[in-house]
């Protein structure tokens, strides 16, 4: 029997397969697609995104092919300089198309035992107490404790499930795609400029240094079904109803189409099944936050589901990937609802845009927005005895080390400037580290594994209440 069967192999199916193999799971994944997509969803990682990079050692991969741009613009598109002092070692974006990110995620999975299936397609699931029998195109069947469902917006797995996934169907569609110009970029520079003064949904830009463009264009209507792509004809006719011009397009490379539809899943688990990434959630891709959204699911889901799997959770704590990334989406979700409504031309939403606009020279509204975007504002309910409580904590520099280098395992971590306490009992499972850092105010933090704080002090006696709560029953020696 398998221990975890993963369907989808996209960015947050492979981030969970590497998360539980740190943990020594048996993992498979399933991708019905033959070989990985061309097509660019996602133009980068966020600030939280590029910190779990670092945490797992892969940052240095992600940077030699990616390109740093300041933080800012990402609240519907409104200009202003990122926020003073961001709670983070990279206040920067990382761009990086969608298909790099993918490949080096990948091969970060399959580099720690990974298993990946291409071309294999779950079509059927019954579960029982002990374990999920997993239905393939093919005919086939496979056993699995536990199964998890990444395949995206319209999941598979979430529709076997019968979980409901209520929210508001595409008001609108836009059309995407890459294609070779034969106008100049000077042209398209200037058009482009023009036409966003209204049009903040148009947008067309060179990728790499092959002649490529990547364009965006509002589409005409809505599609009855999104997963058939535009015909070239279509895109050729929008680009000169919103622009006055196609540019000469020709020689598409891919295209395709994203509506605005916004649903969550009203439940993450049902039984031995869990949802993660788009499958739990969807909403138009404003502020880029989709792609980082399902790696960050991943992080929070992997070593809890890995400590159940292992024998050492402590009750409830698997459900507690619920309680904690809903609200995190169904955040999300409300953040780019907002974002479409400013990026309205109607006189209504533009007059509610200039009053954003406004606000947002206020450095608190500018950080507030901008902490949503990129996820650093996040915290997990953990109780109110400390402001730190819940919170990831950033990348501090150590007498001896950085904090992130320090959490390449996966494990806990007792970081401890009082060298007077102990983690004796679960030493499997939390590395103790005496150290010191003046970016660090308080005598010592549990972390657990994905970096989030979940007791701050100096007495021993609370922190062996602490650990029991996310690190199971310490071992008996």
């Amino acid at each position: 029997m398998i221990d975890v069967v993963i369907a989808g192999g996209g960015p947050t199916g492979v981030m969970l397969a590497a998360e539980l193999r740190l943990h020594g799971v048996q993992v498979l994944v399933l991708e019905r697609d033959t070989a990985p997509t061309p097509v660019v969803r996602s133009l980068g990682l966020h600030a939280r995104s590029i910190e779990i990079m670092d945490q797992r050692g892969l940052l240095d991969r992600f940077l030699a092919l990616g390109t740093r741009y300041p933080i800012g613009g990402f609240f519907a598109g409104i200009r202003k300089p990122a926020p003073q002092r961001l709670d983070t070692a990279h206040p920067y974006v990382l761009g990086i198309m969608q298909p790099v990110t993918d490949r080096l995620l990948t091969e970060h999975a399959l580099e720690l035992g990974a298993e990946l299936r291409r071309g294999t397609e779950l079509v059927g699931l019954r579960q029982d107490d002990d374990a999920v029998t997993v239905e393939l195109a093919d005919g086939t069947t496979l056993r699995t404790r536990w199964l998890v469902g990444c395949d995206g917006g319209r999941s598979t797995v979430r529709k076997l499930l019968g979980v409901a996934f209520p929210g508001e169907p595409s008001r609108v569609d836009t059309l995407l795609g890459e294609m070779e110009l034969t106008a100049p970029q000077d042209e398209v520079t200037a058009v482009m400029t023009e036409v966003r003064k209204t049009q903040l949904r148009f947008g067309a830009g060179p990728v790499g240094d092959d002649g490529l463009y990547r364009i965006v264009v509002p589409a005409a209507g809505v599609a009855e079904d999104r997963a058939v792509p535009p015909s070239f004809e279509e895109f050729q006719q929008q680009l000169r109803a919103t622009a006055g011009t196609d540019f000469g397009v020709h020689s598409p490379r891919w295209l395709s189409r994203f509506g605005d539809g916004t649903r969550q899943a009203e439940r993450y688990r049902v039984g031995r099944v869990l949802l993660a990434g788009d499958a739990a959630h969807t909403h138009p891709p404003l502020g880029g936050q989709g792609l980082n959204l399902g790696i960050q699911d991943a992080f929070n889901l992997g070593w809890k589901l890995a400590a159940d799997i292992n024998g050492w959770a402590p009750a409830g704590l698997l459900d507690t990937y619920q309680t904690e990334r809903h609200p995190v989406a169904a955040d999300v979700l409300d953040n780019t609802r907002a974002q479409m409504e400013l990026m309205s031309t109607a006189p209504g939403p533009q007059a509610a845009r200039r009053l954003v606009a406004e606000l947002m020279d206020f450095d608190e509204v500018n950080r507030h927005l901008t902490e949503k975007i990129i996820a650093i504002g996040i915290r997990y309910d953990l109780g109110d005895a400390h402001p730190l409580l819940g919170r990831r904590l950033r990348d501090v520099q150590l007498k001896h080390a950085r904090l992130y280098e320090l959490t390449r395992t996966g494990r806990g971590l007792l970081l401890d400037q009082t060298g007077r306490l102990s983690a004796d009992g679960w030493a499997d499972r939390v590395d103790h580290v005496v150290d010191v850092s003046e970016e660090l105010d308080v005598p010592a933090a549990l972390l657990r594994p994905d970096g989030h704080i979940a007791w701050v002090g100096d007495d021993q006696r609370e922190l062996l209440a602490a650990l029991p709560r996310w690190f199971g029953a310490p071992r008996q020696e």
